[in-house]
């Protein structure tokens, strides 16, 4: 086989990875835009009232905190200061508010995702939802009892509240889908290239110690750390290959997944939430700690739980087949 045979052959397996992934994508991202704009998530966040009232949030927020996790971040972003007089609100509430939406958000289309690598797709959403509210309220304890960061927020950036309309919507999400496959295949041969020339094990030689005190080892190790850094679409896209060819056992899927959806992106997330007035110690370095502790935990717990429980409540071997 010739060498441009073997690059076409080797780039058609990002591209399968972005099919399986578009396929996700598209139905859930358009259908979430259309419950928002009908307003229905408006009508449904009184409910989470009680919850922002648990961290020490206005009960307002629990709108901005709902539309996170259905639509995404970027839904949430600009409801936080149209919600709430943005002279009403301190450092903590800020960056509170922002962890919760850094645990839980774009659900739909994120944990569809984790679910066509295996993970059962109600226990990981259940565990970001309860992951991040425990954070977030460990968080308020602390700085309630501290006084931290109890200073008026001081946003670098306060967004507008406008909503595109649907021509602008569409156009913009083309736009991303575009970039994901361009950004997945050039990710894929990164990747590559680093493992050829010796790179990829250096840093996760550097990444292995975090890693194992979180229970991921091996060749998860190297996905986890993908969506870590740049977000689940990219690290359960690629762990969704590996797991369908065996080469990752189910229970390291499952944790890899698990700390996935407490920590990710955290570059681009975290940035974005600093310039909002979020402290960096509670949204990156405090969430970091937390994630790695959770993590291990529920991977201790999974080392006690039978294989036949673990198939039949954790994890589908058809999903990280077919998806």
């Amino acid at each position: 086989m010739s060498v441009i045979a073997k690059i076409f052959r080797k780039t058609l397996e990002p591209i399968e990875i972005y099919w399986v992934l578009a396929r996700v994508m598209i139905p859930i991202t358009i259908g979430a835009e259309v419950l928002s704009r009908l307003g229905v998530i408006e009508v449904v966040a009184p409910v989470f009232a009680p919850v922002m009232n648990l961290v020490g949030l206005p009960s307002e927020l629990g709108l901005a905190w709902l539309t996170a996790m259905m639509v995404g971040i970027w839904g949430a972003v600009p409801l936080l200061f149209t919600l709430v007089p943005v002279s009403s609100l301190s450092v903590a509430d800020v960056t509170i508010f922002s962890a919760l939406v850094l645990f839980a958000h774009g659900l739909p289309v994120e944990q569809k995702i984790i679910r066509m690598a295996g993970p059962g797709m109600t226990v990981t959403t259940t565990l970001r939802i309860v992951g991040g509210l425990l954070y977030a309220f460990l968080l308020h304890t602390v700085l309630q009892m501290t006084g931290w960061l109890s200073a008026p927020v001081a946003p670098a950036w306060i967004p507008l509240s406008t909503t595109p309309d649907w021509f602008e919507f569409f156009f913009g999400f083309a736009q991303a889908m575009i970039w994901m496959l361009v950004v997945l295949v050039a990710l894929f041969w990164f990747l590559e290239i680093l493992k050829v020339t010796g790179v990829l094990q250096w840093i996760m030689s550097a990444l292995a110690p975090v890693l194992r005190l979180a229970g991921i080892r091996g060749e998860a190790g190297y996905l986890t750390a993908v969506g870590l850094f740049l977000g689940i679409s990219y690290g359960a896209g690629l762990l969704i290959r590996e797991a369908r060819s065996g080469a990752v056992s189910p229970r390291q899927v499952f944790v890899s997944c698990v700390f996935m959806g407490f920590a990710h992106s955290v570059i681009e997330d975290t940035l974005l939430m600093i310039a909002l007035g979020a402290d960096v110690y509670g949204v990156l370095v405090g969430r970091l700690c937390f994630a790695i502790a959770a993590t291990a935990i529920i991977a201790a717990l999974l080392r006690r739980l039978s294989d036949n429980a673990f198939f039949q409540h954790m994890y589908r071997l058809e999903g990280a087949k077919t998806g």
